[in-house]
């Protein structure tokens, strides 16, 4: 499969695809388990867990297993130690992927709308944009608490196009993850990925996007040859 068109909104995820967000999850995570009187985790487990939301990271670093619920009450404990902890540690080890800027700065100069659409709660996106000094680039933001329901649901994908007035066919979303994959596939939107983010471990590749971009400075190469 292969992109169509050049798309009229590039709708872009956070976490994996632009900022390397996991040397500060890593550090909450391994200081919510020590604070709970268990063994920390790792930088390399944490890597392999990130993707959907802090509640669901805080399930993970409890049971060790990616879609099972751990204990209620023991959750009930765990999450606001983890709260308290990325709110004071939300970018400080985080960094910008190679590209991000070049891609977003191309995505102004040709008029093409721009949104952040993570799974992340609004309390930490919008400090984390505005601390790697890319908040100011988006037309929309929405947070994992913005809709009733995240990626890979579409709503969403679709809140963002509504809101800046651009139909799902002239849509792209950009991810790093199957569940981008999936939530843009539900919405009726092209969809291109990056290799290097977060998905479980799995080959982004297999989740079949529509391309492939090294970075996101490779988007003007990319839609360059199909306009």
């Amino acid at each position: 499969m292969s992109l169509n068109k050049v798309p009229k909104l590039v709708l872009i995820d956070l976490d994996g695809t632009m900022v390397d967000s996991v040397p500060d999850l890593a550090y909450c995570t391994d200081e919510m388990m020590k604070a709970l009187g268990r063994p920390a985790w790792g930088e390399a487990k944490v890597r392999m867990w990130v993707g959907n939301g802090v509640e669901r990271l805080v399930m993970r670093a409890l049971t060790n297993e990616l879609w099972v619920d751990p204990d209620p009450a023991e959750f009930e404990k765990a999450l606001p130690i983890y709260m308290e902890l990325y709110a004071n540690n939300t970018s400080g080890r985080s960094c910008l992927y190679e590209g991000v800027v070049e891609g977003l700065e191309y995505l102004k100069a040709s008029g093409i709308k721009i949104g952040c659409v993570t799974n992340k709660a609004a309390a930490f996106t919008v400090p984390l944009l505005k601390d790697m000094a890319i908040y100011d680039r988006f037309d929309l933001v929405v947070s994992g608490d913005t809709t009733a329901k995240k990626k890979p649901d579409p709503m969403p994908l679709l809140y963002a196009a509504e809101q800046l007035g651009v139909a799902a066919a002239d849509c792209l979303m950009v991810g790093d993850s199957m569940h981008d994959v999936q939530a843009a596939r539900n919405a009726g939107f092209q969809v291109v990925c990056v290799p290097y983010g977060y998905n479980h471990g799995q080959d982004i590749r297999e989740a079949k996007p529509d391309d492939l971009v090294e970075s996101l400075a490779d988007l003007k190469g990319l839609f360059e040859k199909i306009a």
